[in-house]
């Protein structure tokens, strides 16, 4: 979710060698990398890119194509960086007390040393990332106490156990893991703002679509505001259908598809005795417990998988204890965009806190450390009351093959079905390990991967592909610079659809 110029990772394995071949004009241009790396750390933006623009503009010859990617992307990462951290501090607490009951500055300042909020120094200035009092709520329960409005999820929590057991009761009842089939319908849009490009110019647009799998079947496209160009296989580890539109006289403009898609429930009932040895020469092996863009052996990583696995063996008890411990111990957190971050599995281990989709990064990273194929899937879920981007895993366990593992909603069962028993959260909690509900859409059976057709330009999101992607023949569009919008609904037909197992695609 990549072409040459899309994921900040390819350079950290490129360099290298790109240093080795261009030589001491490569090396002057690293210097300039670095000093900028540097300058950033020290909240010093605008000093950082001018160093870079001045390195491009007069070393452009002498400069390679990777080496000039590099520094275009470090310039456009700190671009990035500010847009999440645009909030002052005048301009937080203002919303601290739209938000919480009876906040004070002297709580403000307090939470603030005691390092409550994502925040950071930008050109002399304190700035926090846009998410930081809904942040506020997740991490610390006496203040989502505090809460305006109060949010009661009693009803929503309790719908997810009924759901879990309906599912559970069906998967044995049936003797298969596929079962409890639902249809939906999606429209899907993502608007251009007005001055998003030169009237006329031509827009391009890719849209995410279901993929391929066992469990999600039957994808119809149904119509679109325009024919696509292109409508990447059901096997595309990021599916998409691919568009193009003039911009409308204000500059703007609006992709629409329609679509209709089959999905089932999925329930594996794992049983340790009975998985079979791993065949490490076998591509599925090697290809899903190697290292690679955010899914980094570090020393943290090392560390940690020994506390956890200790001297275990068997797959599915090492993927559980790795389950089990996520669950227990990292708290879900809005994340700034994942490109402006160098390694998702990482910054989630340091700060003990993370979105799905990082959670999920690190549970694939420890999987694949310990020689368990782990990969990355992601979407849409819209269990009723709840419509997000989502992000989830898959691990390969012989014989059963591929089988989810969501790992935000194991720390969503612990964490915060407070309204539920602990034994009523830990059922929640065993079902998302081999298990999955019907409400999502997945385009994505990896991370970091390549669009069809590739984008000229910098991905606005080079890791995931869920809200989609846009650009012009002249640069990339980036989030600030269009909306998206995805309406789902059941189809009454779905009642009528056979509980079988796994249809075709």
């Amino acid at each position: 979710m990549r072409v040459l110029f899309t994921a900040i990772a390819f350079f950290s394995f490129f360099i290298a060698a790109t240093l080795v071949s261009a030589g001491s004009d490569a090396v002057a241009q690293s210097k300039a990398c670095s000093e900028a790396t540097k300058l950033e750390k020290e909240g010093e933006f605008t000093r950082a890119t001018a160093i870079l623009e001045k390195a491009l503009y007069e070393d452009s010859g002498k400069i390679s194509s990777a080496e000039r990617e590099k520094m275009l992307f470090q310039i456009e990462r700190m671009r990035r960086i500010g847009i999440d951290y645009s909030l002052t501090a005048d301009q937080l607490y203002a919303q601290l007390e739209r938000g919480i009951k009876g906040v004070t500055r002297k709580e403000f300042k307090k939470w603030f040393r005691e390092g409550r909020f994502d925040s950071r120094m930008i050109d002399d200035t304190l700035r926090f990332v846009n998410t930081s009092r809904s942040n506020l709520f997740f991490r610390y329960p006496e203040i989502a106490m505090r809460r305006i409005p109060p949010v009661d999820e009693q009803k929503r929590y309790e719908a997810f156990l009924s759901s879990c057991r309906s599912i559970d009761k069906a998967a044995d009842s049936l003797g298969t893991p596929y079962v409890l089939p639902k249809e939906f319908e999606v429209k899907m849009e993502l608007t251009a703002k007005p001055g998003a490009a030169v009237p006329g110019e031509m827009i391009k647009a890719w849209l995410p679509i279901p993929h391929g799998f066992p469990y999600q079947t039957a994808f119809k496209l149904v119509s679109s505001s325009s024919k696509p160009l292109e409508v990447a296989p059901p096997e595309s580890p990021i599916r998409s259908v691919f568009m193009e539109q003039a911009a409308n006289d204000d500059g703007g403009a609006k992709f629409m598809i329609n679509y209709t898609y089959e999905t089932r429930a999925v329930h594996f009932n794992l049983d340790p005795a009975k998985v079979q040895p791993y065949d490490t020469s076998e591509w599925i092996y090697r290809e899903y417990t190697k290292q690679g863009p955010n899914i980094v052996f570090t020393s943290k990583i090392k560390k940690l998988s020994r506390e956890i696995v200790g001297r275990e063996t068997n797959p599915v008890i090492k993927a559980r204890k790795i389950y089990d411990w996520i669950s227990r111990n990292i708290m879900y957190s809005f994340a700034r965009e994942y490109s402006t971050i160098i390694n998702i599995s990482n910054y989630c281990l340091t700060h003990r806190y993370g979105d799905c989709g990082q959670e999920a990064m690190l549970f694939i990273t420890l999987c694949r450390y310990n020689g368990i194929p782990a990969r990355w899937q992601s979407g849409w879920y819209f269990f009723p009351g709840n419509q997000d981007i989502h992000d989830w895993t898959e691990i390969y366990v012989r014989p059963y093959g591929w089988v989810p593992v969501d790992p935000y909603m194991g720390i969503l069962a612990m964490r915060y079905m407070t309204s539920l028993t602990e034994t009523q959260r830990k059922e929640v909690r065993t079902f998302y390990f081999g298990g999955l509900d019907q409400y999502r859409m997945s385009a994505n059976s990896d991370n970091n991967q390549e669009l069809t057709p590739p984008k000229k330009f910098f991905r606005s999101d080079n890791v995931d592909f869920q809200r989609g992607e846009m650009e012009t023949d002249k640069a990339n569009l980036y989030f600030n610079q269009w909306n998206y919008n995805m309406d789902i609904k059941e189809l009454p037909s779905a009642e009528t659809m056979k509980q079988s197992g796994p249809g075709c695609f």
